[in-house]
């Protein structure tokens, strides 16, 4: 059984996602005004990613036999100066979600909680895949600076990223 610490905290984490949906809908809409498809459709599938992940956490609250509770979501940052402006955001934001995950697993091992532990191992992964993304879209863009082709060519690269449904929901963990 979930501590009430624990639970409180994986009940956060579920709102934490979707506000990193909310964000990357606001960045995705930042580049759609921009008329910068490809920009906006891997921020659109990083969106999708964020709604997943709060899904597997809901799932696995309850498969703990835990209650879920939902809060508000906060309004996200929708003003950004550029390209490389939004996945700097992102990135500051994914190592903050990062450092939530800690926490998250931080608790669980000094409660013993290994079910939870081993849960949040495949979050710790894919945040590590999370900073790697948007870090290197970050390093690309500070390569490429104002020159607008390259910008094309990335957008045209970004455009052909596809939606994967996550490991633990595609394999029905979350179930």
């Amino acid at each position: 059984m979930l501590s009430a610490k624990l639970l409180g905290e994986l009940n956060l984490q579920i709102n934490y996602e979707l506000y990193s949906a909310y964000l990357y809908m606001a960045m995705e809409n930042f580049f759609q005004e921009k008329g910068f498809a490809g920009f906006a459709n891997w921020l659109k599938v990083q969106a999708q990613e964020e709604l997943a992940h709060a899904r597997i956490f809901y799932e696995f609250i309850y498969r703990k036999k835990g209650s879920v509770t939902l809060e508000a979501i906060a309004k996200p940052e929708a003003s950004f100066s550029s390209a490389l402006d939004v996945f700097k955001k992102a990135l500051e934001h994914e190592k903050f979600v990062t450092s939530r995950i800690d926490l998250l697993m931080s608790i669980a091992n000094e409660e013993k909680e290994f079910a939870t532990v081993s849960f949040l191992t495949w979050f710790v992964d894919e945040q590590v895949e999370e900073e790697e993304s948007f870090g290197a879209l970050v390093d690309k863009l500070e390569l490429i600076g104002d020159n607008g082709p390259a910008l094309l060519v990335l957008d045209a690269q970004l455009a052909t990223r596809t939606y994967t449904v996550p490991a633990p929901l595609a394999a029905g963990a979350a179930d």
